[in-house]
């Protein structure tokens, strides 16, 4: 007979133990990923941030530019960087395309201007040496005007004068060029005060005028009725009365200039049109003679030779300058 088995007595059952639920445990592998993303991300966040303005300046060619290498700099202090440099639609020009700082955004304003910085002799003195070793890297002058621009159009040269220079700019009008240039010296009393900005044939073919800069505070001295005259050179001149030489300077004798008087030393103020411009006469003499309030033209005839005698030459009264040689 088989034997049935004994039921198991209470006191034998072992006590039921409660199983604690699972909780979610974030495991150290997955804490690295999640920190460095929330890092990047605000790293991206930040830089986006920083971020500057980026524009483009075009300029006639790319030489001595190269994408990733060229800075910008804003008197030698690193403003921005070119990030690419690409051929116009034209073929005729080149675009690059610069980053820069985020603190410069205000100053992107219409008369802002950007030149490539290299080695320069103009006006007598010597401009960009440091680009020998460094490279060349583009210059920005920062300008004025309150309205904003992202596309500019890069000078082929510096400015002579930084926006932030002050004084006063003119307008000086000249039947030729004569030795001047772009940088040559402006006189008062044969001290410089001022350079030549730049200069355009008329359109009319007929003068050049020229844009001049006068240095503050001997801006204050132009008024409606000072006088320019070329100073370039030596003045030489043979007339009834003699002999006459003069010269501002070495410096103008080889680079050109200008001078300048004012009739009357407590005349109005200079003109504030900027279209206004003031007449550049040939020498001093010229350009200090009084004007006249009423004049006579006469016609002359001689059976002698008149040779030597030129137009301008004086005409000569018991010893009083009475008038000029007109034609």
């Amino acid at each position: 007979m088989t034997e049935t088995p004994q039921a198991p007595r209470i006191n034998e059952i072992p006590e039921a133990v409660a199983e604690p639920k699972r909780r979610f445990k974030l495991q150290l592998v997955w804490l690295l990923p999640i920190v460095a993303a929330i890092i990047g991300g605000t790293l991206a966040v930040k830089s986006y941030l920083d971020q500057g303005p980026t524009i483009t300046i075009t300029f006639k060619t790319g030489e001595g530019l190269e994408a990733g290498k060229t800075k910008i700099r804003y008197k030698d202090v690193e403003v921005g960087l070119v990030k690419s440099i690409t051929i116009a639609k034209d073929l005729k020009q080149v675009i690059v395309t610069a980053e820069l700082v985020k603190a410069a955004t205000p100053y992107l304003v219409k008369d802002t201007n950007f030149w490539v910085v290299r080695p320069q002799i103009s006006g007598g003195s010597v401009t960009g040496l440091g680009t020998l070793m460094g490279g060349a890297y583009i210059g920005i002058d920062i300008g004025k005007s309150k309205d904003s621009l992202r596309d500019f159009q890069g000078l082929e040269t510096p400015p002579v004068v930084s926006m932030d220079v002050p004084g006063s700019r003119f307008k000086l009008h000249s039947d030729d060029l004569g030795s001047l240039d772009i940088g040559s010296p402006i006189y008062f009393r044969r001290i410089q005060v001022g350079q030549i900005l730049s200069y355009d044939l008329d359109q009319d073919g007929k003068g050049v005028t020229f844009k001049a800069f006068v240095t503050a505070p001997y801006d204050k001295y132009v008024k409606t009725n000072t006088r320019f005259w070329h100073a370039s050179g030596i003045d030489l001149a043979i007339d009834a009365n003699g002999l006459k030489l003069n010269t501002q300077s070495l410096v103008s004798i080889v680079l050109g200039g200008i001078a300048f008087q004012t009739l009357d030393e407590e005349g109005p103020a200079a003109p504030t049109d900027p279209n206004a411009a003031f007449t550049l006469f040939a020498n001093r003499e010229e350009a200090m003679k009084h004007p006249e309030t009423i004049s006579y033209t006469y016609t002359l005839v001689f059976k002698e030779s008149v040779r030597g005698l030129t137009v301008g030459a004086p005409v000569d009264f018991r010893g009083l300058i009475i008038g000029e040689v007109t034609a």
